[in-house]
């Protein structure tokens, strides 16, 4: 939240400054790489809280950035794509990237995206009502945020544990995916519910290898629901 040091990569200064302006106005401190080598360096050498990702970069494009930045780290990551073609954001999601957004933006709405996701990957406070959810040989552990399949804890990033919470919390009735953009994104996101699809097809993955009797459930023209 502010305070949080963001991370604006791309090579049109133009688009660096706009961001960088608005962000800084809500309290933010921003830090900026102009090129994919640029921005691995910051990114390691730094740690940010976020990273803002434009795709179409000199020396190291956006999608390989994420790809290395995801087998080392967990910063959430919100790309930047020129083009408002699926397949950049269906790729820029399979490779970890938190969400995303097609240029030209507005910059209140990228401010509105920074605050939601680090409220989404903030550590939640200990509570005691926070109790941990058992479904099966599922347990997930909010205190914690951590689902286990056994004694096997699953290597999940911070949308997909939301996810599995949300869909755990409302075990057996289906929620759209416009309920669960709504619950594990915390903000409106309107015809974009492919990011759903992706997020419940890394989380299958993920139970299926752990040997789970749990699994998701695709209820046509609906959505999904959690079940045994």
């Amino acid at each position: 939240m502010p305070n949080d040091t963001i991370l604006v990569v791309d090579d049109e200064y133009n688009i660096i400054e706009l961001a960088r302006m608005y962000l800084e106005q809500d309290g933010f401190a921003v830090i900026a790489a102009e090129d994919g080598q640029a921005a691995l360096d910051r990114i390691f050498a730094d740690v940010p809280d976020l990273v803002v990702l434009d795709l179409m970069l000199p020396k190291i494009d956006g999608w390989d950035v994420c790809k290395r930045v995801r087998a080392r780290s967990d910063v959430p990551i919100i790309m930047l794509t020129a083009r408002d073609e699926d397949i950049d954001k269906i790729v820029g999601l399979e490779l970890g990237a938190d969400d995303y957004m097609t240029k030209p933006f507005n910059p209140r709405e990228l401010v509105a995206r920074v605050k939601a996701i680090l409220r989404r990957t903030s550590p939640a406070p200990r509570s005691n009502g926070d109790q941990p959810v058992r479904i099966g040989d599922l347990v997930i552990d909010p205190p914690r945020h951590e689902a286990r399949v056994g004694e096997t804890v699953l290597n999940l990033r911070a949308k997909e544990f939301d996810l599995l919470r949300a869909l755990a919390e409302h075990q057996g009735l289906v929620l759209s995916r416009d309920q669960l953009l709504d619950i594990v994104w915390g903000f409106d996101f309107p015809g974009q519910t492919r990011t759903v699809d992706v997020h419940v097809a890394h989380l299958r993955a993920r139970l299926e290898a752990a040997g789970s009797a749990v699994t998701i459930e695709t209820v046509w023209a609906v959505g999904y629901k959690l079940i045994i």
